[in-house]
């Protein structure tokens, strides 16, 4: 009887692993580039694209199509393609409209070549992708692009994935309702802390919070023992300060954390 008992338990844990395994989500990576000239001239500015996407692969089944669907909204603004009509789609269109749009105003702009500058575009977006907490994957895209101006845009987008379902997580997911204000409190906190200050008039003498009021990133990342908040340039802060993470503690937060995401 023993022996029968302890082959059921390491079936149970090897059919629990496997569970584990099967709920995974697996990923690869498409890609597109593309560079055009706005003129016929030799140097002519150029418009350059470049995507490199992770995805959920045709092995995760119907959570692939979930999966995908959400990507393709969140980086590209597009729906009902696969991915790699997705990627060639957006530089395709991107490009041709910024011949469409812009070769006028750089004929205008031809002889000064002090403006030839303004011209040079590009987007770009990499990515990667990680395993979370409690059974989640996490999609991490960086987006760079420069449409003129006096400088380019960097922009983070992070993306948590239910293993199980391919749903996107939101912080409804994570913390129980009415959690909005008591996050809020510890995340001003953190942030004056990481400036360095004292309360919410020091940051706005540092240039944070300006013109705006503290809120909870719809960009995080939990982990383990933390979450990350991800504020990308100009979300809390004037341009010259970047980008802010605020890492808070999940024991601190245990009070508003759904109990699956206790610490």
């Amino acid at each position: 009887m023993r022996k029968i008992n302890l082959f059921v338990l390491v079936a149970l844990l090897l059919s629990a692993c496997g569970s584990d395994e099967d709920e995974r989500i697996i990923f690869d990576t498409v890609t597109a580039d593309k560079v055009v000239k706005l003129s016929n001239e030799e140097n002519s500015p150029s418009c350059a694209v470049h995507l490199q996407i992770r995805y959920a692969t045709e092995e995760n089944g119907h959570k692939a199509e979930v999966v995908n669907s959400f990507i393709l909204d969140k980086l590209l603004n597009l729906k009902d393609l696969d991915m790699q009509q997705a990627v060639d789609s957006f530089a395709n269109g991107y490009t041709s409209s910024y011949i469409h749009n812009f070769l006028p105003l750089y004929n205008q702009d031809r002889a000064d070549e002090s403006k030839r500058s303004w011209y040079e575009y590009h987007y770009i977006i990499t990515s990667e992708t990680q395993g979370g907490r409690q059974n989640t994957s996490v999609l991490i895209a960086d987006i760079d692009y420069y449409e003129g101006g006096a400088h380019g845009i960097n922009q983070r987008q992070i993306l948590n994935f239910s293993n199980e379902t391919g749903a996107l997580l939101s912080l409804q997911d994570i913390f129980v309702p009415g959690y909005e204000e008591r996050l809020t409190a510890v995340l001003l906190r953190s942030l004056c802390d990481k400036v360095g200050v004292e309360d919410i008039h020091e940051l706005h003498e540092n240039g944070y919070l300006f013109s705006m009021d503290m809120f909870p990133a719809s960009n995080f990342l939990i982990n383990d023992e933390t979450i990350t908040f991800y504020y990308n340039p100009y979300e809390i802060a004037s341009f010259d300060k970047g980008s802010t993470e605020l890492v808070l503690s999940l024991t601190e937060l245990q009070d508003i954390l759904r109990p699956e995401y206790m610490p």
